[in-house]
């Protein structure tokens, strides 16, 4: 198992570690990282590992294989030498990379409140993001998405993480917004991300992502077009304006 560091600070950018093993394709496992591994359209993150005697670039990030699914690997990029079994290391994000996605992230929460509607798909990038929706017929145009995103933004609601069980999940089915992808079980507890509190809630859904402390660190986003991609499935893409 590696130690997810993200899962309760997503600030830290660089952390200690030590090499647990070298995968056969040449991946490196540690017993704990910062680095979050490709998931719920969240990409892998990237950066560098740095050892006495060597440092190795980081290409990507990836989720264990199926006889390790809770290991996290580290993909170089192909070039260096890799670090010993057993070594000790510092490890150091991308962090402007890993931050947008941050922010994109969250934005993409508030596109789901904006657009109150099954999410069938989505993707974060360090430039563009995009949700699908199951939306027969187009219920906002883009003109008051856009104000009332940058209204939630501008708010500055703070954004925390909580842990349900699964049957507090089992009994309130509506918090899962996604079609395509659900919630990891089987630990017995659920990750949350909630945006707001009291009376300024905002949203609450699982997520097992990382995201940014308050909505105003976001900055401004802009809207693109809403984009008919099927019978019943629209898309909405944002950008982020710096």
């Amino acid at each position: 198992m590696t130690e997810p560091l993200f899962r309760e600070d997503a600030y830290l950018a660089s952390a200690p570690g030590r090499v647990r093993r070298i995968t056969p394709e040449g991946g490196i496992v540690l017993d704990r990282t910062i680095f979050y591994p490709k998931g719920g359209g969240q990409p892998g993150d990237s950066g560098r590992l740095e050892w006495n005697g060597g440092v190795c670039t980081i290409a990507g990030t990836v989720k264990g294989p199926a006889d390790d699914p809770d290991a996290i690997v580290l993909v170089p990029d192909g070039e260096g030498v890799l670090p010993p079994d057993g070594a000790e290391v510092e490890t150091r994000l991308d962090w402007d990379r890993r931050h947008r996605h941050m922010r994109m992230h969250t934005a993409l929460h508030l596109l789901s409140v904006v657009v109150p509607l099954p999410v069938t798909g989505g993707q974060i990038g360090s430039e563009k993001s995009r949700l699908d929706f199951d939306m027969p017929e187009v219920i906002h145009d883009r003109n008051f998405i856009q104000a009332r995103l940058g209204q939630l933004v501008d708010g500055d609601h703070p954004i925390g993480v909580e842990w349900i069980g699964e049957a507090e999940l089992d009994a309130d089915p509506g918090l899962v917004k996604t079609l395509s992808v659900r919630p990891p079980r089987g630990a017995g507890r659920i990750r949350m991300i909630r945006i707001g509190t009291g009376e300024a809630a905002v949203d609450l859904q699982p997520c097992g992502g990382t995201h940014v402390r308050a909505t105003a660190e976001i900055g401004r986003v802009t809207v693109g077009k809403i984009e008919n991609k099927g019978k019943a499935n629209r898309r909405i893409a944002i950008t982020l304006d710096d």
